[in-house]
């Protein structure tokens, strides 16, 4: 059992706390905002993740977990401080490091004996050695301690299962005993632990989370080709799949990446290459192939409906991905500015994520359910792949809408079966071919 100390409460930062003490470690989270740690101590959670506020409820209780504001408190009592704050990108898609800074400085003028700091947040290359000088610097007692990097591999949605059914745990540090002593600590998860330097771990996670984004741009590259030569990206897909040197994860089509991981995490490595003198053209074209799939959602309704202006369309979906209220970087955020740009009417509907995106969309028409939102739609698009999109009653949603057009953005529904149902299906990829508004009888028709 070890006494640690997580700061920070998103979603690294408390799915890490939670799962530590429900190993049976002491953990305190530390957070500025006191707002917050009173609202996790009622239970109430200030992100969403699927079995986190049970987590959190059961270890409190225990009085393995407790929350803070003051470094003063929480450090003194740690053996182990994680740092797990945002690195929000900045202006040129480098990451922003200033709350890790800060952790830095905040654990450096109160700790009192030794201790290893662990980087768990996702950050540059050298941070470990920024992090090691800041504490070194504000120290106000010598104290020994180590820097670990420890990146996160955590899916959000399934940051619980990430966390306690690893693929690996990555330490990197100048010291190999502070390593070991962490690897202790995840010994029981029973995965490979990998021990590497400090630069090493660091771009580990930027490499694997670089490497996943343009396997997912690959496909959407393939998607695009497919639906001008007739094929059907689900089938290339499962079929490459089956390619053991290919696998089938992250080889589904759809309307690009998007959350708080792969767009940060590819444009602050290719600021660090840029920045020290590598060409990281295929990172550029990663990102590129990833936006340009957001516009081709508005130019298939547009090649179908002549004009959006004054036209009624339907966004079923605002999360960038299902399980999580996140809508960091999310996809339709973009397609849904897009959309009014052209003057269309836009009604949405997400089953866990409407409160986020008020806060940030508010001209929007928010709707309760997926079968509102379709009522009156001259276009539904289908944005988010959420469980209960999979099974909607199709025919209940046609005779909702104005107009049958619906765009599969993430290929849920075969198209021959929306085609029977009466829906002018556009999928991601499916050998849809351009649609031409001249002959769409959803367009409206020139005058003689």
């Amino acid at each position: 059992m070890k006494n640690i100390c997580v700061v920070g409460v998103g979603y690294v930062g408390l799915v890490t706390a939670a799962c530590l003490a429900d190993m049976g470690n002491n953990v305190i989270c530390l957070n500025r905002s006191r707002e917050k740690c009173d609202a996790l101590r009622r239970g109430v959670m200030p992100i969403y993740e699927p079995g986190l506020e049970e987590l959190v409820q059961r270890n409190y209780q225990a009085e393995r977990l407790n929350f803070t504001t003051d470094y003063r408190e929480a450090i003194p009592q740690a053996e182990l401080v994680f740092i797990a704050v945002g690195t929000p990108p900045g202006e040129a898609g480098q990451a922003d490091l200033q709350h890790v800074e800060d952790a830095a400085r905040g654990i450096a003028e109160a700790m009192t004996k030794p201790i290893i700091v662990v980087n768990k947040s996702t950050v540059p290359i050298g941070t470990g050695d920024l992090v090691a000088g800041i504490i070194r610097k504000y120290a106000r007692e010598a104290v020994p301690f180590s820097v670990v990097s420890n990146p996160e591999f955590l899916r959000e949605g399934m940051g619980i299962y990430d966390f306690t059914n690893p693929d690996r745990i990555v330490l990197g540090s100048t010291n190999l005993a502070a390593a070991e002593e962490l690897a202790e600590l995840y010994r029981p998860l029973k995965c490979p632990i990998v021990i590497t330097d400090l630069r090493t771990a660091e771009m580990i996670k930027y490499a694997s989370n670089a490497f996943l984004a343009t396997k997912i741009s690959f496909i959407n590259e393939i998607a695009n080709i497919c639906e001008e030569l007739g094929a059907d990206v689900k089938q290339v897909a499962y079929g490459m799949g089956l390619d053991k040197r290919v696998g089938p994860a992250f080889l589904e089509a759809g309307v690009g990446w998007g959350g708080s991981c792969f767009p940060k995490d590819v444009s602050a490595l290719i600021s660090m290459a840029a920045n020290h003198g590598a060409h990281p053209q295929l990172l550029r074209a990663v990102t590129e192939i990833n936006y340009d799939q957001r516009r081709k959602v508005v130019v298939k309704l547009l090649r179908t409906l002549g004009s959006l202006r004054e036209r009624t369309v339907g966004v079923l979906g605002l999360a960038f991905k299902p399980n999580t209220d996140d809508m960091r970087d999310a996809p339709s955020r973009d397609i849904i500015a897009l959309l009014q740009c052209e003057g269309a009417h836009v009604k949405v509907f997400d089953p866990i994520a409407l409160e986020n995106a008020r806060r940030l969309m508010p001209n929007l028409t928010y709707c309760q359910n997926a079968y509102d939102t379709a009522e009156g739609c001259d276009a539904l698009v289908i944005m988010t792949e959420w469980n209960e999109f999979k099974h909607l009653n199709m025919s209940a949603i046609k005779r909702a809408m104005k107009h049958p057009v619906l765009v599969d953005g993430r290929n849920l529904y075969d198209p021959e079966e929306m085609r029977a149902l009466g829906f002018h299906y556009l999928g991601i990829g499916r050998g849809n071919g351009p649609t031409d508004a001249a002959s769409s009888p959803f367009a409206p028709q020139a005058q003689d």
